[in-house]
């Protein structure tokens, strides 16, 4: 395999945790990295049978409802020290409702607050979602590098939210 990116190298990390089936590894990123990486379906199948060609992961016959399970070889527990040694890349931020208010003034009032209160609560929810789960991992004895994602989570969505409340009512400000 030549270069492991970001979807193989996450594949092969979760698979450190015991053997999963495609729709297991797809859970298991939704959960863990969700709210900052996405994988798709079609992402994860096309990478997975490319990782197992390459030798990185193997398959047993089939799991339950006849899924398909796949294990780490030593290749792939050596590609993803690789991959995790090299330095990130820069984060590149999409975010649609800041691409939507850079235009923000041709919007009527309304449809500016609802889109800010809109965002506003999906916001809360993340953040209410996050200390859940940091909850959870402590009482499960997560240590500090354990829940370092997730305490990035949790500060992140906090200064969004306070970002929010600094807006105030923009649609009825200049």
């Amino acid at each position: 395999m030549a270069a492991v990116n970001a979807t193989v190298g996450s594949l092969l990390g979760f698979l450190h945790e015991g053997p999963q089936s495609g729709w297991d590894l797809l859970e298991t990123a939704r959960v863990r990295i969700g709210g900052f990486w996405s994988l798709t379906r079609s992402q994860v199948y096309r990478e997975l049978a490319a990782m197992a060609d390459s030798g990185l992961i193997e398959t047993d016959s089939t799991g339950a409802r006849d899924r398909r399970v796949y294990r780490l070889t030593e290749q792939g527990r050596e590609e993803f020290r690789a991959w995790l040694a090299q330095t990130p890349g820069e984060e590149n931020i999409r975010y649609p409702l800041l691409l939507t208010l850079a235009f923000a003034r041709h919007l009527p009032p309304e449809r500016l607050t609802e889109f800010l209160t809109t965002h506003r609560a999906i916001h809360q929810a993340r953040w209410e979602a996050y200390r859940l789960q940091e909850e959870e991992a402590r009482a499960a004895g997560a240590g500090r590098l354990d829940l370092v994602t997730l305490d990035f989570g949790v500060r992140y969505e906090r200064a969004v939210l306070d970002w929010f409340d600094g807006v105030g009512d923009l649609a009825g400000g200049a």
